[in-house]
Formats: structure tokens, C-alpha cells, sequence
């Protein structure tokens, strides 16, 4: 299948998670015999932080204006059987107008931010998508799953909404072997909305726990926020050292976006990639949670910070290993990059009025 796609970046992870998604898919989607155009705009944020500036497994441009893209890359996205606009993407309106009067395949919306962005066009304010286009594009793909993809289809009219969640390459991600340098860590860019859930689940259990270890990875925290002393701080890690980061914890904690426990059924990429690596993870709760991992066997879920506490304290090495092992076999049965690529094709062959007859399908 030839696939174009324009998505917010693949060439840098700085500051977002839609790269190391993108990669991990589009890897898998090469990895199957399609081939891939990924369309990404140049901008400057990403230019001076490109931790991947030629992907290997796909032909990526970089673009300033839709206008500029040359009369070669016009013609991709005109004769390719799959078309694919992300969420997040500048000036993802005007792209997607471009896109759904250019392509004569399958045309696309992805949506890794589907609560963001459904709040976001209730307020009248979502810069990448419009009411108007969720109708014209032939298929929906949500990060999100549950009722969610319901309201698509019937209140903004989706031909087609289906779930298309985070994935992991378990090339990138598996076990490494390390010394526990930390008790528990997070990893995510700040966020206001998950901030008072970081305090409660990782800053009051380091303040009670003196004894203990722990680490928050990521960029964009404000300067005033008073981190307990046995509290380290990494202000980037590039995704190639993640797999290093979890290893090196005893336990990694997985926070969610106030509007994507809201929606339910919108799991972190985090939960994927501690998962592969075999870094037991506790979680908040949020509704479809075990429709990916099983509480207590592969996942903990904590409400309190005498929930974290307590699991840290009292779970024995064996039951620790024990919930690692499961929570991996899970994510490589079912959370991998080539699942999701298969995925994607199936639903594409759908859109396509295929059916059974699997016309793409590697």
C-alpha cells in the first residue's frame, strides 16, 4: 500500500509523543511492504532538536507551506491508496482541506489528542480540525476507544471511527539490565491537568518515604514547583535512553490527562513502553484501563498516596517480578507497533469498501 502521511513530527521527539508513535508505526508499516511519505512542517522548534532527521524506513519532507511542497510530493498524495492528516498538525485545516481535495485514496484523520480536540471544537477553538471535515474524512482514527468513537460517528458524522491507540516497537523497548537507581519514576512533559496527580501519587509518597528514591523525566515543568529532596529531576530523555530509565526503577508511575480520564479508554504510550521493558507499572484509574491490563496481575492501580506507598513497602520481589513478566507478555501480545499496523490496514481495506477481500493486507 502507499501511504502518505501528515503528522506533527517524526524527525524530533522534543516535547512531543507523537513522534515515537509515528516511528514505531510507520516502521511496522515498512516493515509489511507498504511504503510511506511522511509529511512533516518545518518548523523551528523541531529543526533545532532532530533526534531522527532521515527515518530509515520512510521517505519523509519537510515542508513550510502547503504550496511549497513539490509537484513530485503532490502527485504522492494524490495517487496514494491512503492518505493520513494528525492531530496537532499546523494549520491542520488548511491541510486537510488540501488533503481531502487532492487524494483519490482513503483519506485519514488521526487523532493521537481525540478529548483535546473534541473539547477543543466545543469550544471553537481547535486550530488542526473543524466540524465540517470530520464528515468528509472517510475514517476517524482515535487514540481513544469507547463511547468516544460513538459521539464521532453520531454527533460529528465520521463515516467510520475506530480505534487506533499508542503502540510499542519492542525493538526499542525490552529489558535492560541495571541497577535500581530509583524507587519510583515518572516520565511525561508537564501538563497543569496531571500536575496535582504527580503531587499526590509521587511528590507526598517522597515526602513521607525519606528512605526512598525518585525521578521525574521530562520538559516544559515551571521553575516554582518545590520538588522534595530525594526527588530527582531530567529535564529530556531521548527515546532511545527510555528503555535505560525503566530499568533503572523499581516500579514507574503512569499518570493520565484530566480530559482523557474523562473520555476513558485512552492509554499513555508510558504504559506501553514500561510494559515491553518490564518496569511494573501503577497507574491512576481511568474507565477501559482493564481492557488493556489486568489490575493486580499486570498493572497497579492507585488512587492515594498510601496506595503508592504501600505497594512500594510492601510487594516482594517475587510479586513485583511476577506483575513485570505479565504486564509484558500482555503488551507483546497486543500493544506492539506491528498490531497497530495491522490494524490500520484492516481499517483501511474497510474504508475502502474491501471487506473480506484484503487487498492490502500483509
Amino acid at each position: 500500500m502507499r501511504i502518505a502521511i501528515f503528522g506533527l513530527s517524526i524527525t524530533s521527539s522534543w516535547g512531543n509523543g507523537h513522534a515515537v508513535n509515528y516511528r514505531g508505526l510507520v516502521r511496522a508499516l515498512a516493515a509489511r511492504g507498504h511504503r510511506v511519505l511522511f509529511l512533516e512542517r518545518d518548523v523551528p522548534w523541531y529543526a533545532e532538536n532532530r533526534d531522527l532527521p532521515s527515518p530509515p524506513f520512510c521517505e519523509t519532507a519537510l515542508y513550510k507551506r502547503i504550496k511549497d511542497l513539490s509537484p513530485r510530493h503532490v502527485q504522492a498524495v494524490r495517487e496514494a491508496d491512503l492518505v493520513i492528516v494528525g492531530s496537532y498538525v499546523p494549520r491542520g485545516v488548511q491541510v486537510g482541506r488540501f488533503v481531502l481535495d487532492t487524494a483519490s485514496g482513503v483519506r485519514a484523520f488521526y487523532d493521537i489528542d481525540t478529548p483535546v480536540t473534541l473539547a477543543a471544537l466545543a469550544r471553537g477553538e481547535c486550530a488542526y480540525l473543524e466540524p465540517s471535515l470530520i464528515p468528509a474524512y472517510d475514517l476517524y482514527l482515535s487514540f481513544t476507544g469507547g463511547p468516544t468513537l460513538t459521539r464521532l460517528e453520531k454527533e460529528f458524522g465520521s463515516p467510520m471511527a475506530r480505534p487506533l491507540y499508542c503502540s510499542v516497537d519492542p525493538r526499542n523497548y525490552y529489558p535492560v539490565r541495571r541497577a535500581p537507581q530509583w524507587d519510583l519514576g515518572y516520565l511525561g512533559t508537564y501538563c497543569p491537568t496531571r500536575q496535582p496527580v504527580l503531587s499526590r501519587l509521587m511528590l507526598e509518597p517522597a515526602q513521607s518515604l525519606s528512605d526512598k528514591h525518585f525521578v521525574v523525566a521530562g520538559p516544559q515543568y515551571p521553575a516554582n514547583i518545590a520538588w522534595p529532596g530525594n526527588v530527582a529531576r531530567v529535564e529530556h530523555l531521548p527515546p532511545p535512553e527510555h528503555p535505560g530509565f525503566y530499568a533503572a526503577q523499581r516500579f514507574t508511575l503512569n499518570l493520565t490527562r484530566a480530559d482523557m480520564v474523562a473520555a476513558g479508554w485512552s492509554p499513555s504510550i508510558r504504559l506501553f513502553e514500561a510494559g515491553a521493558c518490564g518496569t511494573p507499572v501503577i497507574s491512576d484509574w481511568w474507565a477501559g484501563l482493564d481492557d488493556f491490563f489486568r489490575p493486580d496481575e499486570e498493572i497497579i492501580v492507585a488512587a492515594s498516596s498510601q496506595d503508592v506507598a504501600d505497594c512500594m513497602t510492601h510487594m516482594s520481589e517475587p510479586e513485583r517480578g511476577s506483575l513485570a513478566r505479565a504486564a509484558r507478555a500482555r503488551v507483546l501480545e497486543s500493544h506492539t507497533a506491528d498490531a497497530r499496523a495491522r490494524e490500520l490496514v484492516a481499517y483501511a481495506e474497510e474504508a475502502a469498501g474491501h471487506g473480506g477481500e484484503q487487498r492490502w493486507s500483509a
